[in-house]
């Protein structure tokens, strides 16, 4: 049988034949299918590897065929650069190697060598000019931040950066480094390398290249076996960033890199712990060589533009052959210099410092920089290197212009300057140490109050201050390293800001809201014929309201007669500034001695429509001295004046355009918590004209003299003028007399005159009443005057018969308001005051702009002057006085019935501007 099997094993094998046989036949095909995908896949990814590698290798080829030949003269010789003024052509300096001391590998102490390795490049001796462990770290910082975030080039690929190629952050010119580089490693030892590196390398402004010229400038070192650990660590740490690490400048910056490379030293075994702790405790400055090369023409400019061409392009000016296009206007440098000479203004010391910067506000070039007085080579620059506090300069910045910008303040928006407090509980004060009670923006800024500052700037938040005051180019809070506080609305920074960062601020107001960082470098050529525009771009910090508004507050305080900048006006120029102030703290004062009044930094940033020019002035250090006299105090006011009204010759002087988002509206000076319209009872001297974005102008009427007008023809409503009634009675042969009108309070004063001329007073302070006049004289003609304290005056007369027979005359009865009036000539109007004063001129108490800002001078328990009652003006027998009155009087002359007018002589002159104090 054939199903008879010979064992259990066969018929299992049997049943596994007949399950293989049994599978559908799709199975395989799709088995079969899912193979052959894979293996398709694996095959096109092949080929698109072998097409990319080929690509690439392409691409990598046409990338460095025209890279530069490695060439010795240009590893090893210099090639100077050539700086040009704003035109163009004029060449204001030729920059070389003469600065230069060329040192062989073998005179480099290894110390100095370690030092620069372990900051630089640590796997210097392992790699062949490209270390791709650091481009991979690299990469991955680039991918996150952007190309061009952080580099990982080598001490080789610096060399050949330096000496080769342009410094665009672009694929071509990295793979032309990189394959430089993989030449250079090539053609020379890793000692000569090393050696070009650290003779080309860029270490500070004054042209300093090199190691030799480094240690010989620092430290007065002309043999490099002399340098000590701290001294190498300190020259290692300065490439990275020459202006920010130099130990003259900036010590504490200098101290904390050197630190860094001690540590990176003992890291990679180059030194002990121990070693680099105790190299820690040298003090940075204390070995430090005297700087004593006196700058030379332009001196002060060109260390700006090397600096920004280092920081932008990693370029070695110094031997690069370079063509370096410049911003700097020589008449406007010219002239500065001359100022910081003695030249121009008289400065009260030699140790009397200033630094200034001049801009040009539509492109945010800078023109002209004031480094200092008395300067050295690469030494502290007042202009760009200093950072102190601002003070009131800030206000605009941190206070008004976010108001504007994010509230829609206007010009006019209250602020009542009374007591307050920070959010904190601590008290601010006004310099005044008294308060104005409701006043505008504008007058608050003018006045450079620091209580309605701070209510600008809590209204806004300090976020959107932050905000507002970084998109103008200041580094405020993290960036700063400090915490951004609400002392900021005043200037009390700790870490401040340089005039060239306060000057660039300022031209955004002036170029309709538009920021451009200040620049000093246009474009650079390169030797190869590459040309790098370094023209930053400018940008939108603010709106074009904001910008103008903002702007004609700060012409207040130059124009307003509170300006505290009055001294820096120039005829025909529109101007917009701010003061500042800033204090020594209680710690300072008992320190060095500083008596009450003396201050620390006194700024003027100010802008015509076409420049900006901002100025500060004080002592390098506490120890040199303070600003105390108010001539010092007017210095940076009168450097500003001279330095804008020469750059502004030949100028078209332009005004400040109001943009189409603005509109000027006339409404009711300030004096409550709403701006309102003025109304047709308005007087004149108390309507203004503010500014307000369009859309949010006043639409309701301000009725405060509507009410006024109303309660005072209501009060003169209730009040019955002085009535005088005489007539003669035949009956009784007599004159009777009746007065009456007025109020509970009036009192009256009565008195007769005969024809003879004999006088008598029928009533002194009385009230109302009567008398009569027993057997007066036949024929004979009586005149009669009433006086009041508060109803006025009236007169009557009456002529008595010849005989009782004849015809009395009709009786003289006087009616409210003809007073004054003359029986011989019947009735004439009184002179009329219509209630509203004659305008005297302003007593014009403003600052001399010799003496600088004053502190206001007001009393507190004295009001201001106003108008007074005029009805105390009658006093005696002239009543041409007027002094029991502050304000106009009418008098009557009881002789002739003439009226007379008296001028109060009471009233107090106008308070004085008010100086703040900008950071309390």
């Amino acid at each position: 049988m054939s199903d008879n099997y010979r064992s259990r094993e066969e018929r299992r094998r049997a049943m596994n034949d007949n399950k293989q046989t049994n599978k559908p036949q799709g199975n395989k095909k799709k088995e079969k299918k899912k193979g052959g995908i894979f293996r398709k896949i694996v095959a096109a990814v092949f080929i698109l590897g072998i097409i990319g590698l080929i690509a690439g290798v392409g691409t990598f080829f046409a990338l460095i065929s025209d890279a530069p030949k490695v060439d010795d003269s240009v590893l090893k010789d210099s090639f100077s650069s050539k700086i040009y003024a704003n035109d163009g052509k004029t060449v204001i300096k030729e920059v070389g190697g003469e600065k230069r001391t060329y040192v062989q590998y073998d005179e480099i102490p290894q110390t100095v060598k370690n030092a620069f390795i372990a900051t630089e490049d640590v796997r210097f001796y392992k790699h062949h000019g490209i270390d791709f462990y650091r481009i991979g770290g690299a990469v991955v910082a680039n991918f996150k931040e952007g190309f061009g975030s952080e580099g990982a080039s080598t001490i080789t690929q610096q060399v050949v950066k330096n000496s080769f190629l342009s410094p665009e952050k672009t694929v071509k010119r990295k793979v032309q480094e990189m394959w430089l580089s993989y030449q250079l490693e090539r053609k020379y030892s890793k000692q000569q390398i090393l050696e070009m590196y650290l003779n080309k390398i860029y270490f500070s402004t004054g042209e300093v290249y090199g190691i030799a010229k480094a240690a010989e400038t620092f430290y007065g070192v002309t043999d490099l076996n002399d340098l000590t650990v701290d001294q190498a660590a300190m020259l290692a740490g300065l490439p990275k960033a020459p202006s920010t690490y130099n130990p003259y400048k900036n010590p504490e910056n200098a101290t904390k890199r050197r630190n860094t490379v001690l540590n990176l030293m003992a890291k990679n075994g180059f030194i002990t712990q121990a070693e680099a702790d105790q190299a820690k405790q040298v003090d940075v400055q204390a070995n430090l060589v005297e700087q004593n090369e006196k700058t030379s023409k332009y001196d002060v400019f060109i260390d700006q533009v090397i600096e920004e061409v280092q920081e932008k392009t990693d370029a070695n000016v110094s031997s690069s052959g370079l063509e370096i296009y410049t911003t700097l206007d020589v008449d406007a440098q010219d002239y500065v210099d001359q100022l910081m000479n003695n030249q121009i203004v008289t400065f009260p010391n030699d140790k009397f410092q200033a630094g200034l910067v001049v801009l040009d506000n539509e492109t945010g070039a800078v023109e002209a920089i004031g480094g200092g007085r008395n300067r050295v080579a690469g030494g502290l620059n007042f202009a760009t290197d200093i950072e102190r506090q601002p003070g009131s300069t800030i206000k605009p910045v941190l206070d008004y212009g976010p108001a504007v910008e994010y509230l829609k303040w206007s010009t006019a928006e209250p602020i009542k300057d009374e007591p307050h407090q920070y959010s904190n509980g601590t008290q601010i004060r006004n310099f005044s140490r008294n308060y104005k009670g409701w006043v505008s923006a504008r007058e608050a800024l003018g006045r450079s109050l620091n209580i309605p500052a701070l209510k600008a700037f809590q209204a806004v938040g300090a976020d959107k201050a932050q905000e507002f005051g970084e998109g103008l180019g200041l580094e405020l809070g993290e960036s700063s390293g400090e915490k951004f506080a609400e002392a900021f609305s005043i200037g009390g920074f700790t870490e401040g800001v340089t005039p060239m960062e306060l000057a660039g601020a300022y031209s955004a107001f002036a170029n309709e809201g538009m920021f451009t960082k200040p620049y000093t470098v246009t474009k650079v050529k390169f030797s190869d014929g590459t040309e790098l525009d370094l023209s930053p771009k400018p940008k939108r910090a603010m709106q074009d309201y904001t910008a103008f508004m903002v702007t004609d507050m700060m012409k207040s305080v130059v124009e307003a007669p509170y300006g505290t900048a009055r001294a820096a006006r120039v005829p025909g120029l529109e101007i917009a500034g701010k003061t500042g102030t800033s204090n020594f703290d209680a710690k300072e004062k008992a320190s060095f001695n500083i008596p009450e009044g003396g201050v620390k930094d006194v700024w003027f940033s100010g802008f015509t429509p076409k420049y900006t020019v901002s100025v500060w002035t004080g002592y390098e250090k506490n120890s040199d001295g303070y600003i105390y006299s108010e001539n010092e105090k007017a210095m940076a006011k009168n450097i500003f004046k001279q330095v804008i009204t020469h750059v502004s010759q030949g100028e078209e002087k332009g005004s400040f355009k109001q943009p189409d988002s603005v509109v000027k509206r006339a409404v009711e000076k300030v004096s409550s918590k709403d701006v309102k319209k003025p109304s047709g009872a308005t007087p004149k001297d108390s309507i203004t004209y503010e500014y307000f974005v369009r859309g949010t102008e006043p639409t309701k009427v301000s009725q405060i003299f509507v009410e006024k007008e109303k309660e005072k023809k209501e009060k003169e409503a209730k009040e019955e003028k002085a009535k005088l009634s005489a007539s003669f009675s035949e009956g009784s042969n007599a004159i009777n007399v009746n007065w009456s009108g007025g109020d509970d309070e009036t009192e009256f004063t009565v008195n007769m005159t005969s024809s003879d001329g004999a006088s008598q007073t029928l009533a002194d302070k009385g009230s109302a009443g009567s008398t009569s006049i027993p057997s007066p004289t036949p024929g004979a003609t009586y005149s009669f005057s009433l006086s009041t304290n508060n109803a006025g005056s009236a007169s009557a007369s009456v002529k008595v018969p010849q005989s009782a027979a004849e015809e009395p005359e009709e009786n003289d009865e006087s009616q409210p308001g003809d007073e004054g009036q003359n029986p011989d000539e019947g009735t004439r109007p009184e002179d009329e005051n219509d209630g509203e004063d004659t305008e005297q001129p302003d007593n014009d108490n403003s600052q001399n702009p010799d003496q600088g800002e004053q502190p206001e001078t007001e009393n507190p328990s004295q009001p201001p002057s106003q108008p007074g009652n005029g009805n105390n003006g009658n006093n005696g027998n002239n009543g041409n006085n007027g002094n029991n009155g502050n304000g106009n009087g009418n008098g009557n002359n009881d002789n002739n019935g003439n009226n007379g007018n008296g001028q109060g002589n009471n009233q107090q002159p106008p308070a004085t501007p008010d100086q703040q104090t900008e950071n309390e």
